[in-house]
């Protein structure tokens, strides 16, 4: 179960999708702005000015730390279970591929319902299925159908949580502390990251799988603890004025002929399916190529998340938008270099060193993937692009397990992950080759949304441009 990432609408500004929803009064509230000052947070943590915000990341901490413990937990079980790379990829296809096939059905309720109540009901039913998976294994009743039957109830809640959360992000910094939440959200992911898969890779090796799963359990109390803190208005959401399917296909119709927005999805869509299931493959490397145990595992695990951790603060960092096409490209690039050097170490060290440099591109192009995509998305189908979103980042992944498992049991892992990372090369020639078109089109789109909301456009074409040419 993935609990993270990202989001945008304008602090101190009417957000035009709130405006639909809430009082202009209760929009303040919502934002934050009138109870924490923007003085009082260094600039590299400017969106946590926002109470509703800093709940948000309080709760993210301590869940995605178990998070990241049940995934490295769950790996190492199924290979211990079968010692099957194909396993390997199939339970990662179970876990995601409700993401991809679900996730516009959860962004077209994102659009339309509470969002608050929503991610409520998600996180309550993923911490009961990780209690359930707990249960099982330390009561060594599982078995392998278990694992791929909870792996694919906690897609199926993902399905609904990610896009939910990609909305309601907005909903609680402003579209002028996006960069900013966007980052610092993937700081908390990553930095999840480099804690989880250390303490699981202890946890496991010293008492077993089973208290990863039950420590994954107790850490969504914090998310809901803090979902329920938050002081929100009182939602009077639209009664749907279509069918479902038809704002779904209003979601994909909008992505699709907006030249720029179908370009970074399509991108991260190569990669996803390429380049990200090296992860899948992780035990293997681990164990047969480098010669560690479960330790080395969330070592490893670990190196990819303090890269990734770097990326998002580097991003954090960033004032502002100006260049950030051009990062996209170098990232997917370097993305892919980075894994085939990952797939000729045989030193554990520098094993460990290369995906410190995988971590930090792979965050590097998905976070400045979604500041771009957010920036090009009306408010009003922001939950159903976000899906799209999704279903790139997360849903093409499922697939991607499933075709690395079936290439490393003939090819074995580390020609499988050299082939994705010559994959990931040519999807970022081929985008920075059309990247001055894009950066044209993107500039356009967001004039015209922001003067669709009354806001000024200056800025848009000036230093902010989003896709603009970063300066020599």
């Amino acid at each position: 179960m993935s609990k993270s990432f990202e989001s945008a609408t304008s602090a101190g500004a009417p957000p035009s999708e709130c405006s639909a929803r809430f009082e202009p009064q209760e929009a303040e509230v919502l934002t934050g702005s009138q109870t924490a000052p923007t003085s009082k947070w260094p600039a590299m943590f400017r969106a946590l000015r926002h109470t509703n915000y800093r709940l948000f990341v309080s709760g993210q901490i301590i869940s995605l730390t178990g998070t990241w413990m049940q995934s490295v937990a769950q790996s190492w079980l199924v290979y211990q279970l079968t010692g099957s790379a194909v396993l390997l990829g199939l339970v990662g296809f179970a876990s995601q591929i409700p993401v991809f096939l679900l996730a516009p059905i959860g962004g077209a309720l994102a659009d339309q319902y509470n969002r608050h109540r929503i991610l409520i009901i998600t996180q309550t039913t993923a911490m009961l299925l990780a209690l359930l998976f707990a249960v099982l294994t330390l009561t060594g009743l599982v078995q392998v159908w278990h694992i791929f039957t909870l792996a694919a109830l906690l897609g199926l809640v993902s399905a609904f949580d990610i896009p939910t959360r990609q909305a309601f992000v907005v909903d609680m910094v402003g579209k002028n502390d996006m960069l900013n939440a966007i980052a610092l959200n993937s700081s908390t992911f990553n930095g999840a990251r480099i804690v989880g898969p250390a303490a699981a890779g202890l946890l496991v090796a010293a008492i077993g799988e089973g208290w990863c799963f039950f420590a994954n359990a107790v850490s969504y109390i914090a998310v809901i603890v803090c979902l329920l803190l938050m002081r929100l208005p009182r939602q009077r959401p639209a009664r749907p004025s279509r069918s479902t399917l038809a704002s779904i296909i209003e979601g994909f119709s909008y992505a699709w002929r907006k030249r720029p927005v179908r370009a970074l999805l399509l991108l991260l869509s190569l990669v996803s399916l390429m380049g990200m299931p090296y992860a899948v493959l992780m035990p293997i490397f681990a164990e047969k190529i480098l010669h560690g145990g479960a330790s080395a595992l969330g070592l490893l695990m670990g190196a990819a998340g303090i890269g990734a951790l770097i990326g998002a603060l580097s991003l954090a960092a960033k004032n502002g938008v100006r260049g950030l096409g051009r990062w996209v490209a170098l990232s997917a690039g370097g993305f892919g270099v980075s894994l085939i050097l990952f797939s000729l170490s045989r030193s554990f060290w520098l094993s460990a060193v290369l995906l410190v440099l995988i971590g930090f591109a792979m965050m590097m192009q998905m976070a400045a993937s979604n500041t771009l995509i957010q920036l090009m998305t009306p408010d009003s189908l922001r939950g159903r692009v976000m899906a799209l979103y999704s279903m790139m980042f997360m849903g093409m992944a499922p697939l991607g397990a499933l075709l690395a498992g079936a290439l490393a049991e003939h090819f074995g892992a580390p020609l499988t992950v050299a082939l994705g990372g010559v994959a990931c090369i040519a999807g970022a020639i081929g985008f920075e080759w059309r990247l001055p078109t894009l950066r044209q089109e993107a500039r356009q789109i967001v004039i015209a949304l922001q003067m669709a909301s009354g806001q000024p456009a200056d800025g848009i074409t000036g230093e902010g441009s989003m896709l603009a040419r970063p300066r020599r």
